[in-house]
C-alpha cells in the first residue's frame, strides 16, 4: 500500500486543530504541524499552539522545537518533514500534516528551491540598513542585485524585498537564478483537504480567539519576548501589536482590535492562497460528517 500524507489546511480559527485531532484519533496516526510560528517554543498563546491535553491525545511533531532566536525557513521545514516521514511511514500508513502556513505546506507537497541559510551577520546588515535608510533605498539595492526579481516582487511587501536582498548577498548570485519553481514528485501519495466557514462566522471566531488569548495571558507572553523582539520570528500578528502598545503607540484596546483586524486579513490571504495553489477538496467546517468524509477520501 502506498503511504499517504493527509494534508488538512484552512484559515486561522476555522477549526483545523480539532478536526485534525479527531481524524488522527480515528486513523491512529501522528500529526505534523505546518505552522511557521508554532515551531517556536516561546510562542504558545499567540500562535494557538495545541494544549497539553491536545498533545496528549495525539502525538505531534515540529511543535516548539525551535527558539525565536533560531533561523528557520520553509526549506528547512521541508527537510525536517521528509526525514520524519521516512521514520513515521515505517509504522503508519497515514501521517497527517496540518496548519495554515502556506509556504510550509507547499514546500512539503511540491518541493522548494534550495535557498541558502541566511547568516545572522547578513540578516543584521540588511535589516539595519532597512531601518536606517527605508524601503525605497532597499528597493534600489534589489534592483541593482537582481533587476529581474525587482520587476516581479510586491514592492510594498518589505519582508519579501529584504529576503531577496539577503539571498543575493548570501549566495553571491541573483535570487532569480535560485528560483526554479519546479515541482518535485514525492514517493508517497498526498491527499489534500481544505476546511472553510462562512466569512461572517469565521470573523466572529477570530474575534473570540483573540479575546481568549488575552485572557490566557498573551500580554505576559509578549512581554517575556521583549529582549528578543528584533528577531523576525516576532514580527507576527498578535505580538507586533502588543509591542506597539508597550511602546505607547496605541492603547491596549486599540492593540486588541488591531490583532483582530490583522488576523482577519491574514485569514483572507490564506484562503486566497489555498484556493489558487493546489487541488484541495474543500469541506464546510460545520458539516457533522466532516471527519468521516475526510477519512473516506483515503479510499479513493
Amino acid at each position: 500500500m502506498l503511504k499517504t500524507l493527509l494534508v488538512i489546511v484552512g484559515p486561522t480559527a476555522v477549526g483545523k486543530t480539532e478536526t485534525a485531532l479527531s481524524v488522527a484519533e480515528q486513523l491512529h496516526c501522528p500529526i505534523i504541524s505546518a505552522d511557521s510560528r508554532q515551531v517556536y517554543r516561546e510562542l504558545k498563546i499567540g500562535t494557538a499552539t495545541p494544549t497539553a491535553e491536545q498533545l496528549q491525545r495525539v502525538k505531534h511533531y515540529l511543535v516548539g522545537h525551535r527558539s525565536v532566536a533560531d533561523y528557520y525557513s520553509a526549506y528547512e521545514f521541508e527537510q525536517d518533514v521528509l526525514k520524519l516521514l521516512d521514520t513515521l511511514f515505517v509504522q503508519h500508513d497515514v501521517v497527517l500534516l496540518t496548519g495554515g502556513s502556506m509556504m510550509y505546506v507547499d514546500a512539503v507537497c511540491n518541493g522548494i528551491d534550495l535557498i541558502p541559510t541566511i547568516s545572522a551577520e547578513v540578516r543584521q546588515q540588511v535589516w539595519t540598513e532597512y531601518e536606517e535608510k527605508g524601503l525605497d533605498f532597499m528597493l534600489g539595492k534589489l534592483h541593482s542585485l537582481d533587476p529581474e526579481y525587482y520587476n516581479k516582487v510586491d514592492k510594498c511587501n518589505y519582508k519579501r524585498v529584504l529576503h531577496a536582498i539577503e539571498v543575493c548577498i548570501e549566495a553571491g548570485q541573483t535570487y532569480t537564478s535560485l528560483r526554479t519553481n519546479s515541482k518535485v514528485e514525492r514517493k508517497f501519495r498526498i491527499v489534500k483537504v481544505g476546511i472553510e466557514r462562512e466569512r461572517v462566522e469565521l470573523n466572529q471566531r477570530i474575534g473570540m480567539r483573540v479575546e481568549q488569548m488575552i485572557e490566557q495571558g498573551l500580554e505576559a507572553e509578549v512581554r517575556s519576548c521583549l529582549p528578543m523582539r528584533h528577531y523576525n520570528s516576532l514580527n507576527t500578528v498578535g505580538y507586533k501589536e502588543i509591542f506597539d502598545y508597550f511602546d505607547g503607540k496605541m492603547s491596549r484596546d486599540e492593540a486588541i482590535e488591531k490583532i483582530k483586524t490583522n488576523t482577519r486579513r491574514y485569514a483572507k490571504k490564506q484562503m486566497t492562497w489555498f484556493k489558487q495553489n493546489g487541488n484541495y477538496v474543500w469541506f464546510d467546517a460545520t458539516d457533522n460528517m466532516l471527519v468521516d468524509k475526510i477519512i473516506a477520501l483515503l479510499d479513493k
